[in-house]
């Protein structure tokens, strides 16, 4: 069916179409008869358009929660994220990020640092205006805030 297609849309293509395509097999046309046609996604626009000019790209929840996994406790190789250290993210239209976080406990030596880290890597994103990171100790972390990947890298399974 689509051989013969192409053969109508150019003209004096005859025999060497088979060499552009093969004929379809016969379940293959059954399979794209039975297809509904589906329409491609809506395009989502990066920037807006305000009649002071276009807007720089809204930052996204899952480029957030990308920075952050490039932390990881210098004690345990597994990022932060997935340790379950990282309890709220709040991003505000302005582009500003508020992270509230915890550690695995009040005298973790890298208390001072990781907030930093998380800080830091958030500020490189496009878009970022204030980063706020505070550290909060209620509720308190424990393992089975982990996630799947993180228990099986750690052998707690």
């Amino acid at each position: 069916m689509r051989l013969q297609a192409l053969r109508r849309i150019i003209p004096g293509l005859g025999g060497r179409a088979a060499a552009l395509e093969a004929p379809a097999r016969p379940e293959e046309e059954a399979m794209a008869d039975s297809k509904p046609d589906m329409e491609p996604p809506a395009m989502q626009p990066v920037t807006r358009w305000t009649p002071e000019g276009e807007t720089s790209p809204r930052l996204s929840e899952e480029a957030v929660i990308t920075a952050i996994c490039t932390v990881y406790d210098p004690e345990i190789p597994v990022n932060i994220y997935e340790l379950g250290l990282i309890y709220a993210i709040e991003i505000a239209e302005s582009g500003d990020v508020r992270v509230e976080m915890t550690l695995t406990a009040p005298g973790c030596p890298s208390a001072q640092e990781l907030p930093e880290m998380v800080r830091d890597a958030i500020s490189q994103l496009e878009g970022v205006g204030n980063v706020t990171v505070d550290t909060v100790w209620d509720p308190p972390w424990d393992p089975s805030r982990m996630s799947e990947e993180a228990r099986l890298m750690l052998n707690m399974f």
